[in-house]
């Protein structure tokens, strides 16, 4: 039984959790300043997961801030005592798919300056002896990727927090968590009570059950996670000066296996397609053991047999090595392999969790980004793909989590392609007109839980296949998404937004709190339509969207599918004590329908007696048939037309009605691959691809939105924040060749920018891309696009590169 600990009554700043996170958060905090800081852990520092982990060190990742977080850790890991090993790192492709991977990896680490090299099958065994070459078509070599010991890391983490002021006690649980009018106030433990104004959630594995005390769900769910550790069977080399020459790690993703060195043996593992979750209850609830600290898990050398096997094929002395344990650990996953950081719906409580078995890898920029967030109310890098907000109320539900998260685990090594749909929990969501959909051959997708048409492959026969792009662009692709944009450009198009986020703003101080938040004016006349931004403290676009005065106390937005609970979290952070303002998520409560072309009035006018000659950028209430609609003339696309939107109840009745009346004027059914090529003629940006919290609205070309003559938030930043770089349209020579995003761009022989999004525009004729490019890149200046391994010329162009007078859209 441990000493009772003499807790502080206070402290400014709680970490849970001893492991690798909460030990980087702590130590990342001390060098930021802040000296108040105590730690918790309810048993032994690392005796989570943090102890039983590989403890390979790979840098980059499937996004641009994840990658930056990764650099950082190796950045800090060389200035610690924590056994970091330099050896660099290989990744393996055995298919031609795989291949074009790697191409892609390859370009996409020009653009963070890491010396990531392209290798051939006889290179990566020059580096790797123990490995054969059967089936290897290419690899990639990174040098400065490693490995080290998750141990030695965590305490070399935990002394510099504690040269730095932070109080670490451990054998201290945590039974509670004070919260009252929104907001934490401290802990409760074993020892006494903590006053406290912020409290951090890096409880790894146990992070479900400590957010459970907060009344937070953190959708996470432990997986028994397996490799083995040999006995020595090799002859180390040594170099010129006497020391251990060292193997590179090797990672093979297409046999589902990674390999490190340790000592004269290997550590081998890999991530089989038949998964463990544990310590689930029988609502799938995770119940992990109180006394499960510092502990494995039964070896499940049956589970493993499909690693063990597949490690044969690459490495054939496995057949013979004396293995010394097998180790069998949890360690959490969130549904969608992100890491889950940031502040919660509590104000003050802070999680980072949800590691997915990289968090060895990822600890010291975690760290990093975590302090400042905390510090400094912001994250210094656009982290939306790893804030906790993204999880919808869906999230709530175990039973739905645990399948989106197996899935992800017996994925984890598989291509992401551009276009892949995932499956588990499907369907959830679904518009009201989604049977007609089903029943008129929609190909859905799946955003936020929604069921959304991609595209009717009924109108394949009306498309053209010579257009399908070259590469990974041309896979989840069909003829239709051609036939869809043209019909929308020369007929009408009919596309179901129900699934956009639509949020109410409503109160006397609405109108007032919108022109502070709003870097454009928005409390205009009644029906007034404004496009807007709201900015961080650095003038950055923290969330982008159409705001509709209803009313004089109502105003409606309406934001992208995936942002509703990210653009809610960051309006509600700032909404008055005083109660005059509400903030209400009223998306399941209005469908939408977009009618746009150049024939739409043909469709709409003889459905309502109501005129139809209010202007662009203007709402009117209608009656649609027989239905109560409220229209905004407004579009995603660049055409003539209105988004019409009624309660849910009417909706399907409504998308029978148009579409009945629209088909004398050729009317078509269409998907979001055809919004997604529309919009791309037209140079409309999209949230958390071409324009992001790191992306200032001159940056990326929306001056117009930004209303100078008035004070708003972050307007004081955005003025005195220098235009570094410009968003830029750029056209490619070779129509097939499509650009996918991230990709390296490269002017007069330098990379100097990556791909935002890109596209077909089948109007244009023309292969679109957009990227951030240096000021002095001028419109005509030749540039080049690295898609997978071939640079392919093309020139900025002006935008945009269709009806840039917009007579079609105010038509």
């Amino acid at each position: 039984m441990p000493r009772p600990r003499e807790l502080p009554d206070r402290a400014r700043i709680v970490i849970i959790g001893g492991g690798v996170g909460g030990t980087a958060i702590a130590y990342a905090l001390a060098q930021l300043g802040e000296r108040d800081v105590i730690l918790l852990d309810r048993n032994e520092l690392t005796s989570g997961s943090t102890f039983h982990s590989a403890g390979l060190v790979g840098q980059l990742r499937g996004s641009v801030s994840l990658t930056r977080m990764m650099m950082d850790s190796v950045e800090l890991y060389r200035t610690l005592d924590c056994g970091w090993v330099e050896c660099g790192g290989i990744r393996l492709a055995c298919t031609p798919e795989r291949e074009q991977e790697v191409l892609r990896q390859v370009a996409w680490a020009r653009t963070f300056g890491l010396p990531l090299e392209l290798i051939d099958p006889e290179e990566a065994k020059a580096l790797f002896p123990l490995m054969i070459t059967d089936g290897v078509r290419c690899g990639s070599y990174l040098p400065t990727d490693g490995y080290l010991d998750p141990s030695q890391l965590t305490y070399a983490l935990a002394e510099g927090a504690r040269e730095g002021g932070v109080r670490i006690f451990t054998h201290t649980r945590v039974t509670g968590i004070d919260v009252s009018d929104g907001r934490v106030h401290g802990v409760q433990t074993e020892w006494g009570n903590v006053e406290a104004d912020i409290v951090v959630n890096a409880g790894g594995m146990y992070a479900a059950e400590v957010g459970r005390l907060a009344g937070v769900r953190v959708p996470i769910v432990p997986f028994a996670h397996e490799y083995l550790v040999t006995q020595p069977f090799r002859e180390r080399e040594r170099d010129s000066e006497g020391e251990f020459v060292h193997l590179p790690t090797l990672r093979d993703p297409d046999l589902l296996i990674y390999f490190r060195e340790e000592g004269a043996g290997l550590v081998m593992g890999g991530y089989e397609r038949h998964s463990a979750p544990w310590a689930l209850d029988a609502h799938q609830l995770d119940r992990i053991p109180p006394d499960f600290n510092g502990r494995l898990l039964e070896e499940d050398w049956q589970r493993f047999e499909e690693i063990a096997e597949n490690s044969r094929q690459r490495v054939p002395l496995m057949e013979d090595v004396k293995v010394t344990r097998l180790i069998n650990g949890p360690e959490a996953f969130t549904p969608d392999n992100e890491f889950c950081l940031g502040e919660s719906d509590v104000r003050g409580f802070f999680v980072a969790a949800g590691f997915c078995a990289h968090g060895i890898a990822g600890a010291g920029g975690m760290g990093k980004l975590m302090a400042e967030w905390i510090v400094s109310g912001e994250p210094g890098l656009d982290v939306w793909e790893m804030d906790i907000r993204r999880f919808g109320p869906q999230y709530r539900s175990p039973h739905y989590t645990l399948k989106r998260t197996r899935e992800v685990y017996e994925t984890y090594y598989d291509i992401r392609y551009p276009g892949h749909e995932r499956q588990a929990g499907r369907p959830l969501r679904l518009p009201p007109a989604y049977q007609w959909h089903a029943g008129h051959g929609a190909s859905f997708g799946e955003k936020s839980g929604w069921e959304r048409v991609n595209w009717y492959e009924s109108n394949a026969a009306d498309g053209d296949e010579s257009l399908r792009p070259r590469g990974w662009a041309g896979m989840h692709w069909s003829p239709a998404v051609g036939a869809e944009a043209l019909a929308t450009r020369e007929r009408a198009g009919l596309f179901d937004e129900s699934s956009f986020s639509k949020l109410e703003l409503a109160g006397p101080g609405a109108a007032e709190l919108l022109e502070r938040l709003c870097d454009n004016r928005v409390a205009r006349d009644v029906g007034q339509i404004t496009y807007t931004q709201m900015l961080n403290r650095h003038g950055g676009i923290e969330c982008d969207f159409t705001v509709t005065r209803v009313a004089e106390e109502l105003f409606q937005i309406v934001t992208g599918t995936a942002f509703g609970q990210h653009d809610a979290s960051w309006i509600r952070r700032q909404l008055p004590d005083d109660g005059s303002v509400t903030l209400s998520d009223v998306t399941s409560r209005w469908a939408c329908f977009a009618l746009w072309g150049p024939r739409a009035r043909d469709v709409l006018a003889p459905l309502t007696p109501d005129p139809l000659d209010f202007g662009y950028m203007r709402m009117r209430e209608l009656t649609v048939g027989d239905v109560p609609v409220r229209a905004l003339r407004v579009t995603y696309v660049g055409e003539f037309g209105w988004e019409l939107y009624c309660p849910s109840e009417y909706g399907l009745g409504l998308w029978r009605t148009l579409w009945e009346s629209g088909q004398p004027a050729g009317l078509v059914a269409g998907g979001y691959r055809a919004i997604d090529s529309l919009r791309l003629e037209k140079g409309y940006r999209a949230w958390a691809a071409d324009i992001t919290p790191d992306d200032s609205p001159y940056e990326a070309g929306l001056d117009f939105c930004v209303a100078v003559d008035k004070d708003f938030d972050g307007s004081e930043a955005l003025a005195e924040r220098p235009v570094a770089r410009r968003l830029r349209c750029i056209t490619l020579n070779e129509p097939r060749a499509v650009a996918l995003g991230n990709e390296p761009v490269r002017v007069q022989g330098s990379v100097v920018g990556r791909v935002t999004s890109g596209g077909y525009g089948y109007i244009v004729q023309r292969s679109i891309a957009y990227a951030y490019l240096p000021p002095e890149v001028e419109i005509g200046a030749h540039v080049e696009i690295d898609i997978f391994g071939e640079w392919v010329s093309g020139e900025v162009a002006p935008e945009p590169l269709y009806d840039p007078d917009g007579a079609r859209l105010r038509a």
